[in-house]
């Protein structure tokens, strides 16, 4: 198990310092923590924050952002996304990252798990996840419910208007901006099962 501050991180992101996160964590915290895992792109009371107006000014260069979270309790795998963007993470409490590259998905888009890396979010650290970085839901640390705030160009996620052929990348197109390859043992409808190998858990870090 490694940290975001660890060199090996770089490949993957980024630590983003100076933006103000207080309003925000004050915020999150009133969000629910299901004992699985829920997804919301955009909240209102987060995207009322001055670090939503810092990341559409700053971070994104003016455009449009929505800022959500994603919370609850997890320990495994399922699937790795990927959008054409980066995206902010804030760790809201401890969590741990499942990551893995691209680069590293076969000619056939299959990827294996045995290159997934992960890393640890210590609580109140902003980071940025490439856009070519593999990724899903966050980890709770020893077992415990994790908070993330999510910040993605607006309507990233949000459910396609054209449904495209099912060639190609096209069958790992899951909703608007994210490319999905989920591990047959997930059971996740409608998703391109590319990921070959275990489906891992935090205890496989251990």
């Amino acid at each position: 198990m490694k940290t975001v501050f660890d060199s090996a991180f770089r490949k993957y992101g980024r630590v983003v310092k100076g933006y103000d996160i207080q309003a925000l964590t004050e915020a999150m915290a009133q969000t629910e923590l299901p004992e699985d895992v829920t997804y919301v792109p955009g909240v209102p009371q987060l995207e009322a924050t001055p670090f939503a107006a810092q990341m559409k000014e700053r971070f994104y260069g003016g455009l449009p952002v929505q800022v959500g979270f994603c919370n609850g309790h997890n320990q495994m795998l399922n699937a790795l996304e990927y959008h054409r963007s980066s995206e902010i993470n804030v760790a809201v409490t401890d969590l741990i990252l499942l990551l893995g590259l691209e680069q590293d998905m076969e000619e056939d888009y299959s990827y294996d798990t045995a290159k997934v890396e992960a890393f640890l979010v210590p609580k109140g650290t902003v980071i940025e996840v490439y856009a070519t970085t593999l990724h899903y839901a966050p980890c709770g640390v020893d077992g415990q419910g994790f908070r993330c705030t999510v910040v993605l160009p607006k309507d990233t996620n949000l459910d396609l208007e054209t449904v495209l052929g099912r060639e190609g990348e096209d069958r790992l197109l899951f909703a608007r901006n994210k490319w999905l390859v989920a591990h047959p043992d997930a059971g996740i409808d409608g998703a391109f099962n590319g990921l070959k190998g275990k489906n891992l858990s935090v205890a496989d870090f251990e």
